[in-house]
């Protein structure tokens, strides 16, 4: 392959600038989630494994760049060393070689709440505020593609491109997702979310919106010790069994097979509420049984926390995707290693920001998106020469 740097011995495509990225992701860990995943090469390459997972982050980072691009980027410097840029085919052969599975591996090693309890913004009272929605991503119209992933049909017809659906648990406070599951379109958002309920831990106020509630999902989501706070459509049967002082009252959900037995129920706690100006009837079921614990009125406004991961979709799909709105990959492999190294990205980006915002001690909504995102794009050149082989002395631990 290339040639050496003269003195050190390592091969000049090692030596890769990712500047951000390599903090939240180091060399150390991308090695271990390689080697469990059984993607080491077996020959020396050009592009090992290693490098073709760092490219992945950074293709996801640089979404407007083409492959040789990104390449150039990472490796300011060293093409003078004797290394040349490889072309397009032969780096869409190496991510064909990593296939998915490292940035799978490597997003469920890294990606976990950020908040810290001094956190602003990202709790109520004891709770750490997270939520679950979801969302799709245009996809290459290959055959392969659209097999696969399937289409969104309207009265209209079929759609332009297939379509990737995504759910994502994330942190309300901090914008950070630490889980996410991704199938076709033709798969529902709450039959996806049932990968997620074991992210759900005590000490979590999970919000969702109406699409969510059902018996099994609600008794599957709570099973970890998680509290839940969800919406619930206006025509659910919610029996009053308890008048409580601040409004709300207690009631109980019953799996369909038993509610005319009235056996083995969830008990459920009702907030009913509207908003100013609007008829609307909000209907909110909760875990929290105790209005001493969490007053109606304060779950009310709560739940409008909900949004937030909204404002996140708005960073992952329009900042940091850019004027590429449809993704790269043309098959459903590279889909699915391509989604996960942007959630990757994303996640690194925001927990800078959480950084930056602990640091100033102030919410971290308030330190913006678009110029983390800014600031990491202009490390990368800035750091060339920097090897993946040596991990950064203030990288933090991208495990538990």
């Amino acid at each position: 392959m290339g040639g050496k740097q003269p003195g050190t011995g390592e091969r000049l495509v090692d030596q890769i600038a990712l500047g951000v990225l390599t903090k939240v992701f180091p060399p150390g860990l991308v090695d271990e989630v390689v080697d469990a995943t059984g993607r080491r090469e077996v020959r020396r390459r050009r592009l090992p494994a290693r490098v073709v997972v760092y490219f992945v982050l950074a293709m996801c980072l640089f979404r407007s760049a083409g492959y040789e691009e990104v390449l150039r980027l990472l490796s300011e410097g060293l093409r003078r060393d004797g290394w040349d840029v490889p072309c397009t085919a032969a780096v869409s052969r190496a991510r064909v070689r990593l296939g998915p599975e490292p940035l799978r591996v490597l997003f469920d090693r890294v990606c976990r709440p950020v908040a810290t309890a001094e956190t602003a913004g990202a709790w109520y009272r004891q709770w750490r505020l997270v939520a679950i929605d979801g969302t799709a991503f245009e996809v290459p119209d290959t055959q392969a593609n659209a097999d696969y992933f399937g289409r969104a049909v309207s009265d209209r017809g079929a759609g332009a491109f297939p379509q990737v659906r995504l759910v994502m648990l994330a942190e309300c406070g901090t914008h950070a997702v630490f889980g996410a599951a991704m199938g076709p379109f033709t798969v529902s958002e709450v039959a996806l979310a049932g990968q997620l309920w074991d992210r759900m831990e005590p000490g979590m106020l999970v919000l969702a919106d109406r699409n969510f509630p059902a018996f099994p999902r609600w008794r599957a989501a709570r099973a970890g010790g998680a509290d839940l706070l969800w919406r619930v459509k206006s025509n659910a049967v919610l029996p009053l069994c308890q008048q409580l002082e601040d409004g709300s009252y207690l009631s109980q959900i019953f799996a369909s097979a038993d509610y005319y037995q009235c056996s083995d129920p969830e008990h459920v706690r009702v907030i009913e509420y509207t908003l100013e100006g609007s008829t609307e009837v909000y209907r909110l079921i909760t875990t929290v049984l105790d209005p001493d614990q969490a007053p109606a009125r304060e779950l009310a406004v709560l739940y409008h926390e909900r949004w937030e991961i909204e404002s996140l979709l708005d960073e992952l799909k329009v900042h940091q995707a850019g004027a590429r709105s449809v993704l790269r990959s043309k098959t459903p492999d590279g889909v699915e290693q391509e989604v996960h190294g942007m959630l990757l990205v994303h996640h690194a980006l925001r927990q800078l920001a959480h950084l930056a915002a602990r640091s100033r001690r102030v919410d971290p909504d308030r330190v913006s998106f678009t110029r983390t995102l800014h600031a990491a794009r202009r490390q990368v050149p800035a750091q060339a020469g920097f090897s993946p082989r040596k991990t950064a002395p203030d990288a933090e631990p991208g495990t538990r």
